[in-house]
């Protein structure tokens, strides 16, 4: 066994363990929530801190309402027509990253109780899903102790009805497994229960669940390959994606490649990325300067309640599901709107049945390498810009997800309050990069009229000068990188880093990933992109789908 080292806070070793080849896959296991909370002397557990040296930002409820306000949105009359280019488009990003973000989030992390509802006891805030990448949202506990996730003998994962609208793409498309009588609510029969909070994310569970039915049959055919065997080709080819698409895709090549410098391009093989010029992790040694533990990995507070968020910015406030669904009013022409606030149908709302016509065409959301028109209603949709906006819909969730506070941007600062984070100032200090200087820390859109007119965090909260909640910072810092509208916007020096960290600290620490296991392990090639010869999640979709 090779094992690489990186100090703890305390000064102790610890080490991240990385099997051969030959290591042996057994399942995960362990109770969720068993271990310690964020405000605990020590810096392991389910959840903890990463900057434990900071002090709590001093924050005013009163403060941050106004802040929210700020983030927010106004409400749009008309959304922009597809025959227009959005200038709150990302053009570095498509619209289904936002998804996969979500995702990946509800893979990692579960709290049953909002941190709002424990005030007075911020510190007792758990994780009851495992901090791994091993898509327990999926598997549950296993078909032996939740065989309703699983078809007869265990080995493929159960599917819902059939859903229609994108035959062009998905012949085949599926709804998550539902349960209810006719007339109520049919929750979804899933691993968990929040990758139905939306149309868009109970669709990307679906694809995940074929994903894995599609294995058996790549795999089970012919070597007659058992369960688990099946869950960790699924769990890795997850994980590929997650490290070589999702990561790059929002932080950047160059934050990854110095977390992870194996990964950086070879110059000597004329630059080619690490899947065609593979470069060994144990000469390149992973670089973790602020994510440590000694000796399980833990969700730090300032991904989950701040820097994870960021996604929070990129959601759309209208989607086009598939080229079928038409009419209504002229500039909506069959999208659907993320929220309808009061839990109406015409929504992406989820926790109930949709409509059956409402399947997912993926080229819509996903590059399929197709080089879609950039206009129109069969155009690839891009995510919205990470920035110090957030859309209206947001403030008014639905009273299927948030009965008192309503407001996604005000419960995300007050959250940071609670938690006890410290300031994004801080932070950058902390971490040795440049501070934002306060004139450029703005509130607004990131568009070229938003630009002229946004006002600084300063002028909308004077008590917040030099004193940003690290929500707020982590979202302003990529909106630093702004030139044009076309600019790509991804996380800055701080968010990047805290992210990327999280990511690859929770790969080394878990034994059975393929990072622990395998380090020099790539997807089958059956499933790659014959022209790239690299997997992603567009890749991953078209398995699931067969096509």
């Amino acid at each position: 066994m090779t094992t690489g080292q990186m100090p703890a806070t305390d000064g102790r070793a610890t080490t991240f363990n990385a099997p051969g080849p030959g290591g042996a896959f057994r399942p995960h296991g362990g109770v969720r929530g068993d271990q310690q909370a964020p405000g605990s002397a020590l810096f392991e557990g389910r959840f903890g801190r990463m900057f434990r040296r900071l002090a709590p930002a001093n924050h005013s409820e009163a403060d941050l309402t106004t802040l929210a306000t700020a983030i927010t949105a106004k409400a749009e009359d008309k959304p922009t027509p597809e025959t227009e280019i959005d200038d709150e488009e990302n053009q570095g990003i498509d619209a289904g990253y936002t998804y996969l973000g979500q995702f990946i989030d509800h893979d990692l992390t579960f709290d049953p109780n909002s941190s709002l509802q424990r005030t007075n006891d911020p510190d007792a805030l758990t994780d009851f899903r495992t901090p791994r990448f091993d898509l327990d949202c999926i598997y549950g506990r296993g078909p032996n102790d939740q065989p309703y996730l699983y078809e007869d003998g265990g080995l493929r994962m159960k599917l819902g009805r059939p859903l229609t609208g994108a035959e062009d793409f998905d012949a085949n498309a599926r709804d998550v497994p539902r349960h209810g009588l006719d007339g109520q609510r049919k929750r979804a029969l899933i691993g968990d229960p929040r990758n139905d909070e939306n149309v868009l994310v109970s669709q990307l569970q679906s694809i995940m669940l074929r994903f894995h039915n599609r294995l058996v049959d790549v795999f089970g055919a012919t070597s007659g390959a058992d369960f688990e065997f099946i869950q960790q080709m699924v769990r890795w080819h997850y994980q590929w994606v997650v490290l070589h698409d999702f990561l790059p895709t929002i932080v950047g090549h160059d934050t990854l490649d110095k977390v992870l410098p194996h990964l950086s391009p070879d110059a000597a093989a004329g630059g080619q990325p690490y899947h065609l010029s593979r470069k060994s992790i144990y000469d390149h040694k992973p670089i973790l300067r602020f994510f440590e533990w000694a000796n399980n990995p833990f969700i730090p507070i300032e991904f989950s309640a701040a820097a994870y968020r960021f996604g929070h910015s990129m959601i759309r406030p209208i989607y086009r599901l598939n080229l079928t669904l038409t009419g209504g009013d002229p500039a909506i022409n069959g999208r659907k709107l993320i929220f309808t606030p009061e839990d109406g149908t015409d929504g992406l709302n989820g926790f109930r049945e949709f409509p059956d016509n409402w399947a997912i065409d993926w080229r819509l959301f996903f590059d399929m390498g197709e080089n879609r028109p950039k206009t129109g209603v069969d155009r690839l949709q891009k995510s919205y810009k990470i920035d110090s906006s957030v859309v209206n819909p947001l403030s008014m969730l639905p009273t299927s997800v948030a009965s008192d506070d309503r407001s996604l941007i005000h419960r995300n600062l007050l959250r940071g309050m609670r938690m006890g984070l410290p300031t994004g100032q801080a932070v950058a200090n902390y971490m040795d990069v440049d501070v934002i200087k306060p004139g450029d820390l703005r509130v607004g859109k990131a568009t070229e009229d938003g630009q002229k007119k946004n006002k600084t965090l300063a002028q909308t909260v004077p008590a917040f000068d030099g004193n940003a909640p690290l929500w707020y910072y982590i979202l302003a810092e990529a909106q630093q990188a702004f030139r044009n509208n076309d600019t790509p916007i991804r996380l800055g020096k701080v968010g990047g880093r805290i992210v990327t960290e999280v990511f690859v600290g929770l790969l080394l620490g878990d034994k059975n990933s393929f990072l622990s296991q395998f380090p020099g392990w790539e997807p089958d090639e059956r499933l790659c992109n014959p022209q790239t010869k690299n997997f992603q999640m567009a890749d991953l979709i078209r398995a699931a789908v067969g096509a």
